[in-house]
């Protein structure tokens, strides 16, 4: 179960922002002002990025684990 705060969640966005992998519109919404948040296609690119490497990092932590006993 994971938990994030408002702030860590921005700082989050604000990163992938910097990192061109979002694009971010701001529009007012009822006298408030709402972000709109949007992937890029270098984003997606990461995901899948992101993806291949987590099947990796999974594949050795299971391999560990089975070599110790643990399932």
């Amino acid at each position: 179960h994971l938990v994030l705060s408002e702030s860590t969640l921005y700082t989050i966005l604000k990163r992938l922002e910097v990192a061109k992998m979002l694009t971010v519109h701001t529009l007012e919404h009822e006298g408030r002002l709402r972000k709109y948040y949007h992937i890029t296609e270098l984003g997606l690119r990461r995901i899948e990025e992101f993806k291949s490497e987590w099947a990796e990092v999974m594949s050795i932590y299971q391999f560990v684990t089975k070599e110790d006993g643990i399932q």
